[in-house]
């Protein structure tokens, strides 16, 4: 999926979509981001040196996350993080990496969605966690 397919799925919009495109092989979503050095929040961090912020890096995952959701995140529902867990960062991304995102869904106890991710540029692991999300309606 390129990212204008991906918005048939996620909420995101404008600079928070983070990830550029994504595939489901067997329940596991694989995501790919570039990092071009451009991005809003390598702004100040850090100056001469950007590296990605680490929950930028839990942000994406999550974001491929839901792909592994397709069927239930239709127009109106919103992922909302609810928890982060065995969160490690191996190594930083920078400008000119592609980070590839490899997660899974772990369980289910509707409304939430727990999951493990994983990161890595080059196949060296820059990110790996557990995390958990709610899926909601959005009321307005």
């Amino acid at each position: 999926m390129n990212k204008t397919e991906l918005m048939q799925i996620l909420p995101h919009r404008d600079a928070m979509l983070l990830v550029d495109e994504a595939e489901l092989r067997d329940g596991v979503a694989y995501g790919k981001i570039a990092i071009r050095g451009d991005e809003w929040f390598l702004q100040g961090h850090f100056p001469g040196h950007p590296i990605v912020p680490g929950v930028i890096l839990c942000e994406m995952m999550a974001q491929s996350a839901c792909v592994c959701l397709m069927d239930e995140m239709r127009d109106g529902i919103l992922p909302f993080f609810s928890g982060l867990d065995k969160v490690k960062f191996r190594s930083p991304v920078q400008p000119g990496d592609v980070l590839e995102t490899e997660c899974s869904i772990t369980r289910v106890m509707k409304p939430f969605y727990f999951a493990k991710g994983v990161g890595r540029v080059n196949g060296k692991v820059a990110v790996e966690a557990t995390f958990s999300f709610v899926l909601t309606e959005n009321k307005e």
